[in-house]
């Protein structure tokens, strides 16, 4: 008679137990053996692209003043003149300060090597290196002359851009995001599946452009008021993406 409390008191005792285990633990004791992985559900991976043909509306001139003299202080007295008038040309061709940037200013010694003799310095040369943006087209070619009028004796060339890239990235995802379902689901038809959700997305933007074009300014030319002409083409803007499809077996 006495024995049968004790064993009422057994199965409560198990259950105040069990109820205080937290729940990663118990999670943690309903995960799978050590050494057993859980097979990933069937998926698809695919990438895709989408291009667009843009014009541009802006162009990046990058030009140089290089100057020799035979002290540091008279080659950079010199080149700081030419600027000087290549500024003013820039502001005359309606070129925002906004839009001239300095890249480097440059100052070396130059010497003369000559067989079984020491170096021999010669003076120094100092160079000033420009990018102008220019925002109307039909000035570019203009614009170049006119620096080079002004004293720039160095153009690396003359490359193009947008101002804005949204509106033809957008456009180049749209076509991305299209061909990439179109190969989804031409994949899952040739595998006799379903196509289940996308699982994940990413995506790589680029645009490119001809090389730079080089810049070779006449001596002589036909009429004094003729002007180097600037083809600025077209600019590819491409988006590539790739995703990650769950298929339904």
């Amino acid at each position: 008679m006495i024995r049968s409390p004790i064993r009422l008191l057994v199965p409560m005792a198990a259950a105040v137990a069990l109820a205080g285990v937290s729940a990663p633990a118990l999670a943690q004791s309903m995960s799978p053996p050590a050494g057993h992985h859980m097979v990933a559900p069937p998926h698809l991976s695919l990438a895709a692209w989408g291009e667009v043909k843009v014009a541009p509306d802006m162009a990046m001139i990058n030009f140089g003043v290089q100057t020799e003299a035979p002290t540091a202080e008279a080659a950079m007295r010199q080149n700081a003149q030419y600027m000087e008038r290549v500024m003013a040309a820039l502001r005359r061709a309606g070129i925002a300060e906004r839009d001239i940037q300095t890249l480097g200013l440059n100052l070396s010694a130059q010497y003369d090597y000559l067989p079984d003799q020491p170096p021999r310095l010669r003076g120094y040369q100092a160079t000033n290196r420009v990018m102008v943006t220019v925002r109307d087209l039909s000035r570019v070619g203009t614009t170049a002359d006119a620096v080079v009028s002004a004293g720039v004796n160095q153009i690396d060339g003359i490359s193009f851009g947008l101002t804005d890239r949204t509106a033809a990235e957008d456009q180049a995802r749209r076509l991305a995001v299209r061909d990439l379902q179109r190969k989804a689901g031409l994949y899952a038809e040739a595998l006799g599946v379903r196509l289940g959700g996308i699982r994940g997305l990413s995506e790589g933007t680029s645009m490119s452009a001809p090389p730079p074009m080089p810049y070779a300014r006449a001596e002589m030319m036909v009429q004094s008021d003729a002007s180097t002409q600037v083809s600025p083409g077209e600019l590819t803007v491409r988006v590539d993406i790739s995703g990650v499809y769950d298929l339904v077996l």
